[in-house]
This record gives structure tokens, C-alpha cells and sequence, in this order.
């Protein structure tokens, strides 16, 4: 079993099925998003045709949302999904941010974050959409701390408390808007159909993917993800490899080969950040310089799915052969045009 080809394939990454971003982001069910900049490509390098108008269009429309969600961190997902979405993960999301803010000295209590939240609330009411520097500035003129990392807090809790989240699209910096104004509730979902809905998005985005995988990308219990990959088990077949059960989704393509396959992947990209496991596409000697220890994830060169580099849009690529350079050079073209687009 290819591990990588197949993954290349349901990640979009060869032969992408998709042109609409709203499409995209919803069948993938959701994608990385740390790095504001880079999120952009992390999109265009998966749709046909891509254009950052496309891209411009689903943010400030909301037809995509960024938040943080499964594992606290920083996601593109459909608004369609947020809400089960948020229900999922939220506890043990502002339990992380208690945790944290505990290993700091510093310790925030509920009293204090529905103050905050009411303080935000506020702020946002009447406005579409607010740079977050407008907004921090807002909450400071109201008595809340200036201090950048302080007032991050408090709002990466208001996403957990369902408050607020993306705005309209900005070229430098996040905006919020009210969740409430720009996500209208939807209809319930049970924990048991959003559980079944999550394992098949991730799935058919992923595979091939193991239990470990799954439990990684969403920092669900096991038993959890368990259950969610049982309720789809019609859908799915298993493959035994390397002494592990993979999980790959009925619609995935096996058959198909990519050959001679060059891609520059964005920072935090769901191919490598989508997977407990990275073993299959980069080489241990590699690993110090495609992430760092403290959690700091490079833009990579891969060819064929397997990482052979790394590049920067404005500097040299890093320890790539010579034969790939003529490939590197036009996707760094291709870059550029679609980010200043």
C-alpha cells in the first residue's frame, strides 16, 4: 500500500476535484489554519483553478469560518459545521486554555470570562465584522488589560463560549465578528450523528488514516473516536500495514499513481498536521528541519508525497537536489500570482 500516493489523492493535493472554496473546506471537514498567511495556500493549492478572490469571497461572506477548534488550535471549517462542531471539543478546549493559563501563574475564573464575554459582546454588536488590533484597543478603552496575550485569551474563550469568530477577510491580521450574526443556528445534531459525521469527513480527506490518527486530529478519547469510526464501518475497509490497522474511506481513490509530483505545502498543513504519525512521508533525519520541537511547522517541498525540502516565498529553498529546482522555481511563481491575485 502507497500511503503517501493514496493521501495525496484525498487531500486534494493531485488531481483536486473541487473549484469552490465553500465545497472544499466542507468535504475536507476541516483544515489548518495557524499561520493566517499561509491558511491561503493551504486552500488554493487544493482547488482547480484557485484565485485569492475565490478565497476573499467564502471568508468575508462566511461561507467559511476560522476559529479554534479540535485541539485548540486554529482551523478552517463550513459554518454549516460549526456548531456541532464547537460542541464537540469545547469543554476540553477551556479546560487546555485553564491549563495553560494555570502553567503561566495565572488563573482566570468564570466569573471573569462572562464579564469578558458580555465586554465583547457588546463591542461587536452593531459592527459586521472588527480587525482584531480595533477590537483589542475597544476592550482596553473598557478596562480590560493591554496586554496582547491576555486579551488572546479571553478571546480564543469567547469561541468556546460560541461567542465570536472569523470576520470579514483581512490581508494582515484576524477580524471577529458575533457567531450568533453570522452563523445562524442549525438544526441539532446528537453527539452520535455529529461523531459519525466527523469520522466520514475525515475519512474520505485522510485516508489512509489509523484509529491513532483520528484520535490526533480531533484530540477526542479513544473511545470516542472509536465509536465514531464504528458508526461508519459500512463506508470503510481496513488494510493491514507496517503492523497497523488503516482505515481508508469507500470513495477514496487507491488505484491512481503520482509521479514525478513536486508541491510546495504551506505552513501547518493538514498533510502533515492531519496525522499523529508522520513516519510515512518524512525521513527521521529530516524532521528537525521540516518542524521544530516547540511545535513550529515550515513550508515543505514534497515530491511524490515524501518531503525533500524546505521553502520560504521570498528565500532560497532549503536542502532540495538540483533536478527539482526548475519545479520549485515555477511553483514559487505560481505562489506568488495566486497570493497577490
Amino acid at each position: 500500500m502507497n500511503i503517501p500516493n493514496i493521501r495525496l489523492i484525498s487531500q486534494q493535493l493531485t488531481n483536486p476535484q473541487f473549484s469552490d472554496v465553500h465545497e472544499l473546506v466542507a468535504w475536507m471537514g476541516m483544515l489548518q489554519a495557524q499561520d493566517y498567511k499561509m491558511m491561503r495556500w493551504a486552500i488554493g493549492i487544493r482547488l482547480k483553478n484557485p484565485t485569492m478572490e475565490k478565497f476573499r469571497k467564502a471568508y468575508s461572506t462566511g461561507a467559511v469560518i476560522r476559529t479554534h477548534l479540535f485541539r485548540c488550535t486554529w482551523q478552517l471549517i463550513a459554518a454549516e459545521d460549526v456548531h456541532w462542531m464547537l460542541k464537540l471539543c469545547s469543554e476540553k478546549n477551556k479546560r487546555a486554555i485553564n491549563g495553560y493559563t494555570a502553567y503561566r501563574g495565572h488563573t482566570i475564573s468564570e466569573k471573569e470570562y462572562g464579564h469578558t464575554n458580555e465586554l465583547i459582546y457588546r463591542t461587536l454588536s452593531g459592527h459586521k465584522s472588527m480587525k482584531k488590533d480595533e477590537l483589542s484597543a475597544r476592550l482596553v478603552g473598557l478596562g480590560l488589560p493591554d496586554d496582547n496575550h491576555t486579551l488572546s485569551i479571553y478571546l480564543r474563550r469567547a469561541e468556546q463560549d460560541g461567542i465570536i469568530c472569523s470576520g470579514d477577510f483581512d490581508e494582515r491580521q484576524n477580524t471577529y465578528a458575533l457567531m450568533g450574526e453570522r452563523v445562524p443556528m442549525p438544526n441539532r445534531l446528537s453527539k452520535e450523528e455529529s461523531l459519525a459525521i466527523l469520522a466520514r469527513k475525515y475519512l474520505r480527506s485522510h485516508s489512509p488514516a489509523t484509529l491513532e490518527d483520528f484520535a490526533w486530529w480531533t484530540n477526542l478519547s479513544m473511545k470516542e473516536c472509536r465509536e465514531a469510526i464504528e458508526s461508519i464501518r459500512k463506508e470503510i475497509f481496513e488494510e493491514n500495514y507496517d503492523n497497523s490497522t488503516y482505515y481508508i474511506h469507500q470513495d477514496c481513490n487507491t488505484s491512481r499513481k503520482c509521479r514525478n509530483l513536486i508541491l510546495l505545502l504551506p505552513a501547518y498543513d493538514e498533510y502533515l498536521l492531519g496525522y499523529k504519525s508522520r513516519n510515512h512521508i518524512i525521513e527521521h533525519a529530516f524532521r528537525h528541519k521540516a518542524y521544530s520541537n516547540n511545535g513550529l511547522f515550515y513550508p515543505l517541498i514534497a515530491r511524490n508525497g515524501t518531503i525533500v525540502g524546505r521553502w520560504h516565498p521570498k528565500k532560497a529553498a532549503e536542502f532540495f537536489k538540483e533536478e527539482y529546482a526548475a519545479d520549485i522555481f515555477r511553483l514559487l511563481r505560481q505562489y506568488n500570482d495566486f497570493i497577490n491575485s
